[in-house]
Formats: C-alpha cells, structure tokens, sequence
C-alpha cells in the first residue's frame, strides 16, 4: 500500500512542470509574433508623430493605443478628436471602419481560449494581425496560453511603438522609404503561408475575385464589401458541400491539449 502510494505520488506532475510548460508556449507565441511586431512598428510611430503634431498631448498616446487598439481607427479618431467631433459621428466612423471584426469573429478559435477573463481580453485583442497569426491555431493546436501571448504581445509592442512614436516624434523624419509596404508585405507572406497550409486554390480564387470586384463596384468601402461577398461565397460552398455529402468521414479536429494537463 505505502508503495503504490508513493508511486503515485511520484507520478503526479508538479507545478514547477506547468509552469514550464505557460513558459513555453509564450516563448512560441513570442515566435510566431516577433515579424508581425517589427512590420506594424512603422504605423505605430507614425501614429505618435501624428498624434503629438495634432496637438494631443504625448500621454494620451498610449491611451489611445491600449485603450482603441485597432490601427486604421485610431488615426481617424485623432483627426475627429482634434477637431472635437461629437460622439455620434466618432461612434458611427467607428462601426463602418471596425465593421469587418465581425467576419474574424466566425472562426477566430475563441474556444481554445479558457477563463472568463481571458475570453474577454481575447475577443478585446482581436486583431487583424492577430487574427491572421492564428487561423491555423485549430489545425496546429495552439494552447489558450499561446493564443493570449500572440494577442498579448502584439498589442504591447503597438502600445510601445505609439509611445515611442510621441516622445521621439521630433527625432523622426517626416517620410522613410520603403516602410509603408511593410504591413502590406506582411499579410502577403502571411496569404502564402496559409495557401502553403490549406492548399486550396478554390478558395484563393473566391478571395481574389471578391477582392477584384469589390475594389471595382466600392473601393471606397472596398474591405468590408470585399469581405462579406467571401463571407457568402464559403456559406454557398458550405451549404453545397452538406447537401452533397462531401464533409462526411473527414477526419476530426485533434483535441485541445492544455498546459499542465495529462496529455503529453
């Protein structure tokens, strides 16, 4: 009896293994976020040089950035609030401008996120950059800890960028070639990354002719249009591929392993 017990016992993982393990999966999140955070750098400068040169004061920099946390809106809403816009107007900019958060939200892996708390920030810290970095975390099984240091790390560097971009906004030239392609560059090798994944050229082609086309019948509201036809088209094919039958027998997706749990 003592024997088995202090098998057991010995058997059971200790909480020094656990925290290992959250260590180690924010060293991964830090990996998959470290380019994203060196391409969203140059905004989150710009955006400090603006905010400081509109006559904001520097501390309301990294208000703005933690606070609003979605790039495009907020050098909008430095311009409306310099110009002391009412609430309604900033409000409504705000739902035309983040309106395509709504898309991201029908397959960002929320459930893989655990904890109230966590969910919270998580839908809070959604995104593009974010969301993008983890559309494979389904397939490639991301951790909640991992999840939240993706979200979490991207958004402490575009605060710290922000802020950095107010106090040395003097220190910065007005214009740096090249740097206004980063983003661009980035969700272009983030694209290829997830064709290289899902190798599925039919979907590849919906999202080009839905880019194409938006850009052509409403390039000033190019994104969100261009998003809810792609948004259509996958509910079509989806709706197709049930009647169909063609989703029976795929194989499921592989169970959440989580820090410090039994799995290994």
């Amino acid at each position: 009896m003592i024997r088995n017990q202090a098998m057991i016992g010995a058997a059971t993982p200790v909480q020094p293994s656990t925290a290992a393990s959250k260590w180690q999966q924010i060293r991964l999140g830090a990996k998959n976020v470290l380019p994203a955070s060196v391409a969203v750098m140059p905004l989150g400068l710009a955006l400090g040089v603006l905010l400081v040169r509109s006559g904001l004061p520097w501390w309301s920099a990294p208000l703005l950035a933690g606070l609003v946390l979605a790039g495009s809106l907020e050098f909008l809403l430095i311009g409306l609030l310099a110009a002391v816009a009412p609430l309604s107007h900033i409000a409504l900019t705000s739902l035309l401008v983040n309106f395509r958060h709504v898309f991201y939200a029908i397959s960002f892996p929320l459930h893989r996120v655990r904890g109230k708390g966590a969910k919270i920030y998580s839908m809070f810290a959604l995104t593009d950059e974010a969301y993008a970095l983890t559309l494979q975390a389904e397939r490639n099984n991301y951790s909640s800890t991992r999840i939240l240091a993706i979200q979490g790390l991207l958004h402490a560097s575009w605060t710290t960028s922000v802020l950095a971009g107010a106090l040395l906004g003097s220190l910065i030239p007005e214009s740096i070639k090249g740097l206004e392609f980063a983003v661009t560059a980035l969700f272009a090798v983030l694209a290829i990354e997830a064709f290289k994944a899902y190798r599925s050229i039919p979907l590849s082609g919906l999202a080009l002719i839905s880019a194409v086309v938006a850009s052509w019948i409403a390039p000033q509201s190019m994104m969100v249009v261009a998003m809810a036809m792609f948004l259509a088209g996958l509910a079509v094919a989806y709706l197709l591929r049930r009647r169909t039958g063609a989703g029976d027998g795929e194989p499921a997706a592989a169970p959440l392993q989580e820090e410090g749990s039994n799995a290994r």
